[in-house]
C-alpha cells in the first residue's frame, strides 16, 4: 500500500489531538500534521508543527520530514 494510501486510511481515525494549525494522527508510517488553517501555505510549515507538536506531546525535532498534497489536505509526516 502507497503511503498517500495510508495517510488517507489513518486520517479517518480519530486524531490524537487538535492545536490552532493541525489535526494530529498516528499512522503506519509515522506522525501525520493534517493542515487545517484554510490555505496550505507556499512552504511546507515544519516550523509551526514542530510548535504545536509540542502543545499535544510530541517532540518532532530529531524526526524525518516530509510532505503529502491528499484530498483532504497538505499533511507534513514526521518519521524515524
Amino acid at each position: 500500500m502507497a503511503i498517500r494510501e495510508l495517510l488517507e486510511d489513518a486520517l479517518d481515525e480519530p486524531s490524537i489531538g487538535l492545536t490552532r494549525s493541525f489535526s494530529w494522527h498516528a499512522t503506519p508510517v509515522g506522525i501525520a500534521a493534517l493542515w487545517l488553517a484554510g490555505q496550505a501555505p507556499s512552504q511546507p510549515p515544519y516550523a509551526d508543527a514542530l510548535k504545536e507538536g509540542l502543545l499535544v506531546g510530541l517532540d518532532l525535532s530529531r524526526e524525518d520530514r516530509e510532505f503529502h498534497q491528499i484530498p483532504k489536505g497538505l499533511v507534513l509526516l514526521f518519521h524515524s
